[in-house]
């Protein structure tokens, strides 16, 4: 099977080198004071005195965002069984296509059906306050008028020259994405020309004393960073820091370094297999045989990539994405994974590809923001008054939750209800393109076949939680000379400073004393629950569900000061605003042989994303793989198929 770096529609920055463990995913949310936010519980800060109460700019929000509290409530109510009355609702208008999300899958199905229909009218409608889905943008005011700007969610362009087809480049570059203005505008050698590493934190509560270790020098798949700008320390010196007993030292050095083969004789396909069919846990339990402080090092570490823990990937996906002990059993990566080595993890707007979804934005609604390009998107300002007006050709709805969907009224319209601001409405469709969450599917309609409601429902997705913390500066990360912090056996498995990017006239902070966003990443797991991989996630997410603000605003305090309190951090004066991000339905499931019956049949992904009448489905969950450029290229593969209907 071959496994590239996840990225959460490009939202996930697997590196190694930030520890012992594949760890940089970071991203964010929006920005408030941290008093304010905790005020603010899991919804919406209130207005401090003195600001306006002017309509809500959803990138400036606060509290608990990402999938934030009146985002979520109808659907779950349409998912437990409530019956929402459509058929006595006047229709309010009919469009030639409505889009149901409007995230990157939706916003480009939009562009490219505009591209085959320039007078078409489009409808496009989301249950969040923002546009872009999994790809938000979050704000942060610094003080004196400095503005910080964070990714909520969708984090870089990842490999688009091994990765992106011709249908994805096409698109960026339509929307006038210069890919090589990227290796400019990310200054890679910000960091490390300060003699800042990445390193890995080592919590009490589990190895008896709190050590932050730094120098690691370990390199990831896609890695923004080379080996000669990691400022990196030899292996063994590095690992022979790690507060852990001599021999569990001894096993960890070992496993790094040591090439066992746990099955002479056998050829590379039959040992892909047997990997295939084991968790790294009992790879390296039962061949490696490592003492429980050696797995505490490494536990959380997948985490932020595969939304589980060691107990929940496969040896062999373990194996794709770099972790040790499989040097002595001579298997070779594949050629796709191969290549993303060699292109750095640099695509990166100051926003993520939030920019990318405001650049489809910007083309779909007149008016809706000024300027052109690539540059001047950035710092647009954005007047969401006008992204639903009756005398444009495309209106963006939020939070509006479908909760209908049928084709058996009107010959040749699609029945369209939908929930906003607590009111049942509806719309008629000339043709529909669900760029929705996949599994929601089967709620919202009875005209599937049992065999594609089956194959909808196993895309069950992983849960994920990111904040982004605003800091008075960060004298501490430079005085300790870390920039990056891997702690997977502690609640963050991952602390990191914001990659340093200027562009359209944003800077980047250049010095230590300035204000930085820091982003930290936090996956709920629940390693007993079983036996699938769905099971996991599903439990996962209802502990997330189970969680406030305070669940995290104190861990965020707690082991920021922990990490950093030598290099004289302190939380209460330091950490001006945290906003928690949760989405409790990240990662588009992703087909794995130690859970699914891969091997022995093909998986229905194309029973699936089956187009039915005048409806086609997109988003990233149609390609079974969290990546931006495979929500574009469902985009357009639903577009084309409803073309030839």
């Amino acid at each position: 099977m071959s496994i590239t770096r996840r990225d959460f529609l490009d939202g996930v920055a697997l590196a190694i080198g930030a520890g012992i463990t594949p760890a940089s995913l970071a991203l964010s949310g929006c920005s408030q004071p941290a008093d304010r936010s905790q005020k603010s519980g899991g919804g919406y800060a209130e207005p401090a005195a003195g600001e306006s109460a002017g309509p809500p700019y959803p990138p400036r929000l606060g509290g608990m965002r990402g999938s934030h509290d009146g985002a979520f409530e109808v659907a779950h109510r349409l998912r437990d069984g409530e019956k929402f009355a459509i058929a006595d609702k006047p229709v309010e208008a009919v469009w030639d296509l409505v889009v149901v999300g409007s995230g990157i899958s939706g916003l480009a199905a939009a562009w490219f059906w505009r591209r085959k229909h320039p007078d078409a009218r489009v409808l496009l409608l989301d249950t969040h306050d923002d546009f872009g889905g999994h790809a938000k943008r979050n704000e942060f005011d610094a003080g004196g008028g400095k503005l910080l700007i964070g990714y909520g969610g969708t984090e870089s362009l990842q490999s688009p020259g091994s990765l992106y087809s011709p249908v994805a480049k096409g698109l960026l570059k339509d929307l006038g994405i210069d890919i090589k203005r990227f290796e400019t505008a990310f200054d890679r050698d910000h960091y490390p020309r300060r003699g800042m590493s990445r390193g890995q934190f080592f919590p009490k509560d589990v190895f008896g004393v709190d050590k932050l270790v730094t120098g690691s020098p370990l390199l990831g798949v896609a890695d923004d960073l080379d080996a000669a700008r990691l400022n990196a320390r030899p292996l063994a010196a590095y690992l022979a820091d790690f507060p852990l007993p001599e021999p569990a030292r001894a096993q960890l050095i070992a496993l790094f370094s040591e090439k066992r083969n746990f099955w002479p004789g056998k050829r590379a396909a039959a040992v892909q297999k047997l990997l295939d069919h084991m968790s790294y846990l009992d790879f390296l339990t039962q061949r490696w045989k490592v003492d429980p402080l050696v797995l505490a090092c490494l536990r959380n570490g997948p985490c932020d990539f595969f939304a589980v823990g060691i107990d929940g990937i496969s040896a062999s996906d373990a194996f794709a994405t770099n972790y040790p002990g499989f040097q002595g059993l001579a298997l070779k990566r594949s050629a796709e994974a191969a290549a993303e080595m060699d292109e750095p993890y640099i695509y990166h707007f100051p926003d993520g590809n939030a920019s990318i979804a405001r650049l489809l934005v910007r083309a779909l609604v007149p008016g809706v923001a000024p300027g052109k390009t690539m540059e001047d998107i950035v710092l647009a300002p954005f007047d969401y008054t006008k992204l639903d007006l009756p005398e444009n050709p495309v209106a963006v709805r939020q939070g509006s939750t479908v909760v209908h969907l049928a084709q058996d009224g009107k010959p040749g319209l699609v029945d369209i209800g939908y929930v906003k601001d607590g009111v049942t409405r509806r719309v008629h469709a000339k043709a529909c393109i669900l760029a929705c969450y996949n599994m929601m599917i089967p709620y919202l309609t009875k005209e599937l076949e049992p065999a594609q409601v089956e194959a909808l429902r196993r895309n069950v997705k992983g849960p994920l939680t990111y904040s982004n913390v605003l800091l008075r500066n960060w004298e501490a990360w430079d005085k300790l000379k870390v920039h990056s912090i891997s702690n997977p056996a502690g609640f963050f498995s991952l602390v990191k400073l914001d990659y340093p990017v200027s562009l359209g006239g944003y800077a980047f902070s250049p010095d230590p004393s300035q204000p930085i966003v820091a982003h930290l990443v936090h996956v709920p797991t629940v390693p007993e629950a079983g036996p699938g991989l769905a099971d996991k996630y599903r439990a996962a997410r209802a502990k997330l569900f189970g969680m406030s603000f305070a669940d995290f605003e104190v861990p965020v305090r707690d082991e920021l000061a922990r990490m950093l309190g030598d290099g004289g951090f302190q939380s209460e004066r330091d950490i001006l605003a945290i906003t928690v991000n949760r989405w409790s339905h990240g990662y588009a499931y992703y087909p794995t042989p130690l859970y699914d019956h891969i091997d022995t049949k093909p998986w229905p992904e194309a029973i699936a994303r089956r187009r039915f009448g005048r409806v086609a489905i997109a988003n990233s969950d149609a390609g079974w793989s969290a990546y931006t450029h495979t929500a574009i290229d469902q985009a357009w593969r639903a577009v084309q198929e409803l073309a030839s209907a």
